[in-house]
């Protein structure tokens, strides 16, 4: 059996106790997002299936509401311009 100090249950109690995004994540511990992802959404399942499960509940989560964060951020963008402009 792995240790619990491996790559994936440190990113996925990160995610857990933050509510981080994937991409949050990836800064945080400066690797990919695509390694993050492989990470806690394949290795994580073998090594912790407890963690994974609460992990996955997070990142599904996340998935439902980034349409509604990218608007924000477009909102904001174009406020900003708009004020430069002024």
């Amino acid at each position: 059996m792995k240790s619990n100090n491996t790559r994936a249950v440190m990113l996925g109690e990160y995610i857990l106790s933050t509510g981080a995004t994937v991409r949050a994540t990836a800064a945080v511990f400066n690797v990919s997002k695509s390694t993050v992802h492989k990470d806690v959404a394949q290795k994580l399942r073998y090594e912790n299936p407890a963690l994974y499960k609460q992990v996955r509940k997070i990142l599904d989560i996340n998935k439902e509401e980034r349409h509604i964060r990218g608007g924000i951020a477009t909102k904001n963008k174009y406020s900003a311009k708009k004020k430069t402009l002024l």
